[in-house]
């Protein structure tokens, strides 16, 4: 029986062996000419050899056998993956998306990588720049098969169901409420307990990072120790039938065959590697005195672009915490951006938009696209009583947002048949409060 352990730490040089194989790890070096036990020695890089330290990733991995012994890549048809944004005409409206809908196992057997679903994104895997937001929704687990990104790095958040995820540095379990992220090139597999679903942000060319705190000073938002990372764990296994490797490669899948588990690192070290994160973990700041701070307050997990405060990709939620804010108009405001603005809903009812905006749905307002609250939150934030009060108690949104101009799917728009053609409705009622002779 394994009994899920972490090591804590955000980007930490990690070092883990299964105690089954005490001193698996070689002392002093990381290629001697034989490893301990006959492992085989194998770094995975995820960054250039040569970038500034701080940004360096690499860990080094000792396996049964190295992770080259399968047969050669074919084309696998499979889900509903593109990074093709050209699909469909762009659409620059509102967009809101009713939950989406998670098939019956028994009318489809259906796991993480037959159920996942591009959305919308911007970019192309190839040039190494660009993110892509995909929907999964599952009922079953990944049996003999296991996949891969060759193309970035996928930040996981689950809505419905708890997701036991299998990589080769050790095993996690991640449930609702909280988030993982499987970056490139690491193989995993997902186990399920049901009917089960989530979002996924997928980063080309960057890895996330916490954000630079600046005025706030060391501590604050989400704190590095609250970082979790799988303990070695393997599994010497052979699999006569036929184990699948799949591979996400420049936006499409590929599937190769091999005959023993990916699972058999049996230790690695070093500071790249899967990791996971409980959202209530994040602390909270807030403006105490009046109007809002911006909601980048509000940010996770940040993949950077080369531009100096400009994200590819931020991960950012709105928890529960208090608003006390003295003459403010207290939900958000109506807002055009210059960034692109996907929102999602883990569970509970979103300030802005009580009605509509559903777990297990979402919604994106695109680049300089009007939003903000509906007519109803409106009027009774307008007239409420400026006192103390809990905001969001009981609920978990959070937001995609980008510096790319999104372009949502096929899939997104037509296919999936989810999409929510009035959402445009929740303003009509708005209306006009204007009179010059009252200021």
């Amino acid at each position: 029986c394994f009994i899920l352990q972490y090591m804590s730490g955000f980007g930490n040089e990690h070092v883990s062996e299964d105690p089954r194989c005490p001193g698996a790890l070689p002392e002093g070096q990381n290629n001697p000419q034989v490893c301990p036990y006959g492992l085989y020695a194998e770094q995975l890089s995820g960054s250039a050899f040569t970038c500034p330290r701080p940004t360096n990733k690499r860990s080094w991995l000792y396996r049964i056998l190295p992770s080259v012994c399968h047969k050669p890549f074919k084309p696998l048809k499979e889900g509903h993956l593109t990074h093709d944004w050209d699909e469909i005409e762009p659409d620059p409206n509102q967009l809101r998306w009713k939950p989406f809908e998670i098939p019956k196992a028994a009318q489809s057997k259906m796991d993480f990588v037959s159920g996942l679903h591009t959305l919308c994104g911007a970019g192309e895997p190839r040039g190494r720049n660009g993110i892509a937001i995909h929907i999964f929704v599952c009922n079953t687990s990944m049996i003999d098969r296991c996949l891969y990104n060759s193309d970035g790095d996928f930040l996981i958040v689950p809505q419905q169901g708890k997701l036991l995820i299998t990589t080769e540095f050790g095993k996690m379990l991640v449930e609702p409420n909280e988030i993982c992220v499987i970056q490139q090139g690491m193989r995993f597999s997902v186990e399920v307990f049901g009917e089960t679903r989530g979002y996924i942000l997928e980063v080309y060319g960057a890895h996330f990072e916490l954000p630079d705190l600046g005025p706030i000073g060391a501590n604050g938002l989400a704190n590095p120790r609250d970082f979790l990372v799988p303990v070695a764990w393997y599994e010497d296994r052979q699999v006569p039938g036929g184990y699948t490797v799949i591979s996400k490669y420049q936006g499409k899948l590929f599937a190769a065959q091999q005959d023993y588990s990916p699972y058999n690192v049996v230790a690695w070290h070093g500071n790249y590697t899967p990791y996971k994160y409980h959202l209530e973990k994040f602390m909270v700041i807030n403006a105490v005195a009046f109007d809002h701070a911006d909601p980048s307050i509000f940010t996770v997990l940040t993949a950077k672009t080369t531009r100096a405060g400009v994200a590819l990709a931020d991960f950012v939620i709105f928890p529960p915490r208090w608003g006390v804010a003295n003459n403010t108009f207290r939900p958000p405001y109506y807002h055009r951006n210059c960034m692109s603005e996907f929102m999602g809903l883990i569970k509970g009812h979103y300030e802005a938009k009580e009605e509509g905006f559903q777990p297990g749905g979402g919604s994106l307002h695109s680049m300089m696209t009007p939003h903000g609250p509906d007519a109803d939150c409106f009027e009774k934030a307008s007239k409420a009583k400026l006192e103390p009060e809990r905001v969001a108690d009981g609920t978990m949104a959070f937001m995609f947002e980008s510096s790319l101009s999104l372009a949502v799917t096929k899939w997104g728009l037509q296919t999936s048949n989810r999409l929510d053609k009035n959402y445009y409705k929740c303003w009509e009622p708005l209306k006009s409060h204007f009179n010059p002779k009252c200021k």
